[in-house]
Order: C-alpha cells, then sequence, then structure tokens
C-alpha cells in the first residue's frame, strides 16, 4: 500500500467520526499557508524599494511583478514605510487565522474523543451476547480507553501532517514565482528525501501494529491479575502471573524503543538535511545561473521555510504511523461489534401478565460445537414462582439468559405474553426483569447510589430515600446497612469488597426490588452464602410469591420447596417436571435422588 492510498483510507475513517466539518480545518490551514507565503514573498518589493533606483521591468520574476502591480495599485510601490505596513497587516491577519486553525483543531479533537468513546460504548451495550463472551474483558477496556487515546492522538499528527503538505506546497510554490530555477532544484530533492523516508514509515506502521496488539493482550492480563489478586496472592501463585506480564512489558517496551529509534534519526536528520541543501543551491544559483540577490534571498527563505514544512512532514506522517495500529484496530472493532447487534426494535409489552413459554427450542452457542439446548418446552406462568435444577453443566443459566432474550434460539420459539421473540422490543421486555446473577454486581459506590442506580439524590429527594429503604427493608438489607458507618452514604469499595459476602447478596437483591420488576431471575442468588444470609434471601424472595413472576436456579433444593413447578435438567433436556413434593416423591426420579443426596 502506497502512501497516497493510505492517507486517503485514513481521511476516510477519521471523517466517518467527524463528518464534513473537519474539512473547514483544512481550509484554515490553506488560508494561513498562503498568508504566510505571501508574507514572506512581500521581502521582494521591500529589498527592491530600498536599493537605489529600484530595479527594471526586465529584472522581474512573475511573483514580482504581480506584487508590483498591486503595490502601484495601493499607491505604496515606492514607500518602504507603506510595503513594512503593508507586510505587518498580512502577519496580523495570518496570526488570527492561525489561532482560529488551532482553536478548531482543539474543538474537533474533543469532539473526535467524545464520539469514540460515546459510539464505542453505545456498540458495546447493544452488541450480541454471544461476540461479548468470545472476548475478554482486557480487551474490551484497552479499545475504549487505551486504544481510543491513542485515536485521538493520531489526529493531531494526521491533522499536523497535512497542514505541513501545505505549507511547503505554499512556499515552494511563491518561490517557484520568484524563481523556478532554484525551486525546482529545491523541489525535486526534497521529494527525494520522501521517498527514502517511505520504508522507514513502512517500518514504523507496523511496529504500531504489534504495540496495539500487545497491549491489548497486556491489558488482558492486568485486568485478569488485579480482580483474581486475593487468590493469588494468598495462593501464592503471583510470580507466574508476573511472568506472563513481564514478558509482555518487554515486548511493548521493545516496539515503542524501536519507534523512538525512528523519530530519533528523523529528527537528527532534519536540520543537517535542510542547510547542506540550501548551502548547495546557493552556490549552484550564484555561481552557475548568475541570478540577482534580492530574489534568491526570498526564495532561499521560502525554501527554506518549505524544507522545513517538508521535514516536519515526515515527522508528522511518523507520528501518525506511531499510532495508526490503534486506529486500525478501533476502526475495526467499529465494525465488527456494529456487525454483533442486537435487533432490539419490535412491539413493547407495557405490562407483563401472562408468561414465558419456550416451544421446542434449540440453542447452541457456537453451531460447530453442537447444541447446548435440545427440545425445550417450559412454562412460567405470571405471578408463579418456577425452579430450575440440575448438576453443573445442565444448561440452566443459558435457560435464564434465553428468558432476559440475551440468547436466542436456534431453532423453536420463546414466546412472553404470546408475542415470538423476535417480535419483542427487547428494551421495553428488559425494564420489566430484575436479574440477581451468580456474579455479585455491586458498584465501588455509595449503598444507596448500588440500590437505585443513581436516579438522584436520597438527601434531596424524600421520596426516592424512602422507595431505596423500601426496598432494601424487603430485601432484609436496611437493620446492616443503617449499622455501617454512614449509613446508605457508605461507601462500599471495588466490587463491594467492605461488605461481606451475604450483605453484597442482599444489597443486590434491593436494587432488583427497588426496580419492582414483574419477573425476578435469581442463578444461585445463595449458593455462596452462609445459612444466616441465605435464610434472609430466602424470606425475600417468599415474600415476592404471587406477585411476582419468580424463577429459581437452584443447587440446595430446600430453597425450591415452595416453587409452584419444578424442571429438572440434565445435558441441556429437561427430564422432569412438577411440584416439589411430586417429584419428590416420583419413584426413581431424578429429583428424587438429587434429595436424598442432600438429606432433606
Amino acid at each position: 500500500m502506497n502512501t497516497f492510498s493510505d492517507l486517503l483510507k485514513y481521511l476516510r475513517i477519521y471523517r466517518r467520526y467527524l463528518g464534513r466539518r473537519m474539512y473547514l480545518i483544512f481550509a484554515l490551514t490553506v488560508a494561513t499557508a498562503l498568508a504566510s507565503s505571501f508574507g514572506i514573498t512581500l521581502l521582494l518589493p521591500l529589498l527592491r524599494a530600498s536599493q537605489t533606483g529600484g530595479g527594471q521591468a526586465e529584472d522581474m520574476g512573475i511573483a514580482e511583478r504581480y506584487l508590483q502591480a498591486m503595490l502601484e495599485t495601493l499607491g505604496i510601490a515606492d514607500s518602504m514605510v507603506g510595503i513594512l505596513a503593508f507586510i505587518a497587516v498580512v502577519f496580523v491577519a495570518k496570526g488570527g487565522l492561525a489561532f482560529a486553525k488551532g482553536s478548531y483543531k482543539g474543538y474537533l479533537q474533543a469532539q473526535l474523543l467524545r464520539e469514540l468513546k460515546t459510539q464505542l460504548f453505545d456498540a458495546y451495550s447493544g452488541m450480541d451476547h454471544r461476540h461479548y463472551i468470545r472476548e475478554n474483558t482486557g480487551h474490551f477496556i484497552n479499545v475504549i480507553n487505551g486504544q481510543v487515546n491513542r485515536f485521538f492522538g493520531s489526529f493531531d499528527s494526521f491533522v499536523s501532517f497535512l497542514t505541513q503538505i501545505v505549507n511547503a506546497a505554499g512556499y515552494f510554490a511563491f518561490a517557484f514565482a520568484v524563481t523556478w530555477k532554484f525551486a525546482s532544484l529545491a523541489l525535486g530533492i526534497g521529494l527525494l528525501l520522501l521517498f527514502f523516508f517511505k520504508y522507514l514509515n513502512a517500518y514504523v506502521r507496523t511496529l504500531s501494529r504489534r504495540q496495539s496488539d500487545e497491549m491489548s493482550e497486556l491489558n488482558t492480563l492486568l485486568v485478569q491479575g488485579l480482580q483474581s489478586l486475593k487468590y493469588i496472592v494468598s495462593t501464592n501463585q503471583i510470580a507466574h502471573l508476573r511472568s506472563g506480564v513481564v514478558d509482555s512489558v518487554k515486548r511493548l517496551t521493545g516496539y515503542i524503543f524501536r519507534q523512538n529509534v525512528a523519530s530519533a534519526f528523523t529528527n537528527a536528520l532534519k536540520e543537517p538535511a535542510s542547510v547542506l541543501l540550501i548551502v548547495g543551491l546557493i552556490a549552484l544559483q550564484v555561481a552557475v545561473f548568475n541570478d540577482p540577490v534580492a530574489p534568491i534571498f526570498v526564495a532561499l527563505l521560502l525554501f527554506h521555510r518549505g524544507m522545513q514544512a517538508l521535514m516536519a512532514v515526515q515527522g508528522h506522517w511518523q507520528r501518525t504511523m506511531n499510532k495508526i495500529g490503534s486506529v486500525e484496530m478501533v476502526d475495526d472493532e467499529f465494525d465488527t461489534v456494529l456487525s454483533h447487534q442486537e435487533d432490539r426494535d419490535g412491539q413493547v409489552l407495557h405490562a407483563f401478565s401472562d408468561g414465558i413459554e419456550f416451544e421446542n427450542v434449540h440453542f447452541a452457542y457456537d453451531e460447530d460445537d453442537g447444541d447446548v439446548l435440545h427440545d425445550i418446552n417450559v412454562a412460567v406462568p405470571a405471578n408463579e414462582t418456577v425452579a430450575l435444577v440440575g448438576e453443573s453443566g445442565a444448561g440452566k443459566s443459558t435457560l435464564v439468559d434465553m428468558m432476559t432474550l440475551m440468547l436466542r434460539p436456534r431453532t423453536g420459539t420463546i414466546r412472553v405474553d404470546g408475542v415470538p421473540h423476535d417480535e419483542i422490543d427487547l428494551a421495553a421486555w428488559r425494564d420489566q426483569i430484575g436479574y440477581v446473577s451468580q456474579e455479585t454486581v455491586v458498584f465501588d459506590d455509595t449503598v444507596a447510589n448500588n440500590i437505585h442506580l443513581w436516579q438522584g439524590d436520597i438527601e434531596a429527594d424524600p421520596a426516592l430515600r424512602e422507595q431505596v429503604m423500601h426496598a432494601a427493608e424487603r430485601a432484609h438489607a436496611h437493620h446492616f446497612i443503617e449499622d455501617l458507618p454512614n449509613g446508605y452514604q457508605t461507601k462500599v469499595g471495588d466490587r463491594g469488597v467492605r461488605l461481606s459476602g451475604g450483605q453484597q447478596q442482599r444489597l443486590f437483591v434491593a436494587r432488583e426490588l427497588f426496580k419492582q420488576p414483574s419477573v425476578l431471575l435469581l442463578d444461585e442468588a445463595t449458593s455462596d452464602l452462609d445459612t444466616a444470609s441465605e435464610q434472609h434471601i430466602q424470606n425475600s424472595v417468599d415474600a415476592l410469591q404471587g406477585e411476582v413472576t419468580v424463577v429459581i436456579i437452584a443447587h440446595r433444593l430446600s430453597t425450591v420447596k415452595n416453587a409452584d413447578c419444578v424442571y429438572v435438567l440434565d445435558e441441556g433436556r429437561v427430564i422432569e417436571s412438577g411440584t416439589y413434593h411430586e417429584l419428590r416423591h416420583r419413584e426413581e426420579g431424578t429429583f428424587r435422588e438429587m434429595v436424598e443426596m442432600q438429606s432433606l
């Protein structure tokens, strides 16, 4: 891929997130470059005016003749003071344009960062659950934080790269108008230098892609390690984790070092190359072409500025390449995630009133691996309590995930109040669901905010405070919350680390009860709790019977005695169903064996 096609590719990527408004920055860049080049070229008539007798028209180049005509029209052609004032006005205007360009570039950068982070968060929020579980948390965090920040930084380098191209073109164009022989030689040599740097840029782009991939790997190791730090340190497994982290850091720093060496080489070459070219070209102009000094002086100044801009083009393009791996990763991530979005539109279910029905449902996470649920026929009537039991891996959690429509059947139909699953508005349906999962979800915030999820301030809103406290009382959490140092305003720490396991789970239940759901899903909500904590949550669930539809996944069969119906799953199939007592007394039944094993 050549530089021009790369340029168009990345221009399209930036436009994807900023739209046409990004082109204004280039218009301001052109105006600034023209003002600067024009201001320098005005030195030519100033030098002529300072010479006794001025200059003859036949000695003047194209640029000087046009400038002379302009200055005569303004009536200042023979006035040094007038020409100086005109030059001052031009450079003041150039300063204003430069300020406008810099300010607008800052605005675009801020907009780009906002668009990238919010659009990517929205894309992640709407992605299909099967795509989510194929990736790891470290990857998503790396993309939305690390790679997006590098993408944001690349835009600054990219705009500076295009700015310097315009600057170089402007300076060389005016130099060409002053003395075409001088400018032609300078431009030709400058283009040869850029051709030399083409191979260096390809090397830097490869390093950037490797760096982005390695950052994703390192982020995954760090997230998993920090989330499991208590276990890893307690069992003295830190050396195994550290070796992986150190190896990844070594690879990452190696890529960064090589990128910095390439940048240092480019920066070190700038000044010597410019000086040598300028000295050589001046000698050629004076000794060979025997041109007058004034045009050479102005062309020299323009050429020097042009060479600085041309060398800066290489530097900014290289800095763009340093981060281009992140640009490509973020853009590819958008394409991937947007191609795995849930279809959320459909019929809005205003009030759950009938029930959930599974009709001959088969499901596979990956069709190549085969189905994990087979011919499921399950009914969950409204305002009844249904239990799902079975060995680990039987498909219970998958079945619950299908009730939320996070997962969709491969074949068969799920009906909610008679509406097929592919015709349901997902947001409206999920608004009616409370879900207490196996993994306790507690945020690093106050107890109150964990219950109402940032819907307001309980100190400023008495009605909200009453709702929060009522939910906590129903979850049998109010008393332990009141005993905390700051009550409902107590910070619970990262993932609720300042609370016991039972307190975390009751806080989780309180949040779901605050929502006042029509359907409450409890996925082994008491499996890791002590007897007292389990009893508190069981009392909360029992109090909901007849008011809310409850689906319970449980290994402890004592918690499903009051269920209206129990489904027994084995290897993705429903093998028994009935009430607790019906199944308990069924001869040679699987559920009966499970009860006897737990000595109930």
